[in-house]
């Protein structure tokens, strides 16, 4: 090896165990009991804590309803979270070794470089815990709490906490509303524009097209809208001035939510201007840059939106069905005990696993043309209709309701294999590809339970035979 990285080595060496002498030499206290601690008070009897890193003090206060606020160096929401663990964790501060019992100097563990403040109901003066360095043995941290002479290691983690600045406590989700209160959406783009608007539980588009909605798609929209999230702060207070200058005077995109239940309206503003997207809303003064970009969720044209289920039902909660063709009229239901009968007293089983096929064929059905503007019903087989399928389904709980979804059947375009179907909910039509009609059954035997197969009759022994 060579000389120059041996003296290297030692050196580097003779520095490592100074340290552990100078900072673990006084090792007669030794670690703590498992259950000792620096602090051990409730969190749920905090109401102030404060941050306190060289001249900077980030100071959190709880509301009346229990959030958390910054109060220090500006007053806004604060994010629960990041709050929550930073209290906690020195609510109950475990003392990992105690390093020395009494007349120890502060200074030499750098104590304190952080500060931690703790105020507890009914109490005037805080709980305060003075960190120091990081002890570079294990990466625990140097303390003492004001009051208590002894200095002490406490968990390494709590560093990531302490480093944490004011922006990492800010509430990041300014813009937050209800999906569930929104009962219409208007969205202005750069190439699209639709609005859409919640009836009996369904969206329905108002414009450019009267059709059904993509519930999991405009929910997701409203998720996003919901959930925005600031990566950075522009303006807290907006004015003209920052509007124009993040373009959002114009902006490029434009979603308006109406909330009937307030009686109010949210407009979302967005723009992109290079390689930054400004968000605001008419609700808030902020001005945001968000964390994720949702733009391409506001280019997508209503056709994208639009449900390509002819019925929106899910087999699993159907109780009952009925179909009608020709001379064909069944009617099967479902029992308690998850059989289906084609009758009230249950004498009569249906084949539950042919039931629930054909219902499940229903409930998959799927547009492979829409016609918006149909004719009369009658040029399409619907007057009256080829055949008729109801399914009644029901979710679960005390005030779940049983609720039929109907599907028509019109005439059959053998040339496409294709075949025109109607929702009677809806004031358009379908066509659908023909495969499913071969799913139905063509007499009620089709539907029963099998009979169990008869015994196998074994021959006779030939001494029985005569």
């Amino acid at each position: 090896m060579n000389f120059k990285k041996t003296l290297i080595l030692l050196g580097v060496f003779a520095v490592l165990l100074a340290a552990v002498l100078l900072f673990d030499r006084k090792g007669a206290p030794g670690p703590a009991g498992p259950d000792e601690k620096l602090v051990e008070v409730a969190s749920a009897d905090i109401e102030k804590a404060a941050l306190k890193t060289g001249d900077e003090t980030l100071t959190f206060k709880k509301t009346e309803s229990s959030e958390w606020m910054i109060v220090e160096p500006m007053e806004v929401k604060a994010d629960a979270s990041e709050v929550s663990g930073l209290v906690d964790g020195f609510a109950d501060l475990r003392i990992e070794r105690v390093v020395e019992k009494d007349h120890g100097d502060p200074a030499k563990y750098e104590i304190p470089k952080t500060e931690v403040s703790l105020w507890l109901k009914g109490r005037a003066d805080p709980v305060t815990v003075l960190i120091g360095m990081e002890n570079p043995i294990d990466g625990s941290l140097y303390a003492r709490k004001e009051g208590d002479p002894r200095i002490v290691l406490i968990a390494g983690y709590l560093k990531t906490r302490l480093e944490k600045k004011l922006f990492d406590f800010r509430q990041k989700d300014v813009f937050r509303f209800e999906s569930k209160d929104v009962g219409a959406v208007r969205l202005v783009a750069k190439d699209t524009r639709w609005e859409a608007r919640k009836k009996d539980e369904a969206w329905h588009f108002e414009s450019p097209l009267k059709a059904l909605v993509k519930e999991y798609k405009i929910q997701s929209l409203l998720d996003s809208l919901s959930g925005l999230r600031a990566k950075e702060f522009v303006a807290e207070a907006k004015n003209p001035e920052d509007l124009k200058a993040a373009g959002l005077d114009k902006p490029e995109y434009a979603v308006t939510l109406t909330l009937p239940a307030a009686n109010k309206e949210i407009v979302f503003a967005l723009h992109k201007a290079e390689d930054k997207t400004y968000a605001t809303t008419s609700d808030s003064t902020k001005i945001i840059v968000p964390e994720s970009d949702i733009l391409f969720e506001l280019e997508r044209k209503a056709e994208e939106f639009r449900e390509n289920k002819v019925i929106a039902f899910s087999t699993w909660q159907s109780t009952k069905v009925a179909l009608k063709k020709g001379s064909l009229d069944l009617t099967a239901v479902k029992a308690p005990n998850d059989k289906w009968y084609f009758d009230a007293d249950q004498k009569e089983e249906a084949d539950g696993s042919n039931v629930e096929s054909f219902i499940r064929k229903i409930e998959g059905l799927e547009a492979a043309e829409y016609i918006d503007r149909p004719k009369a019903l009658a040029e399409y087989g619907l007057a009256p209709p080829q055949a008729e399928i109801t399914v009644w389904t029901k979710e679960y709980g005390e005030k779940a309701v049983e609720k039929p979804f109907t599907l028509q059947v019109g005439t059959k375009d053998a040339e496409n294999n294709q075949v025109v179907v109607r929702n009677p909910r809806l004031g358009y039509l379908f066509k659908v590809e023909a495969a499913f009609l071969d799913d139905f059954p063509k007499e009620k035997k089709d539907w029963l339970v099998a009979p169990p197969p008869e015994p196998e009759k074994k021959d006779e022994p030939a001494a029985e035979k005569k």
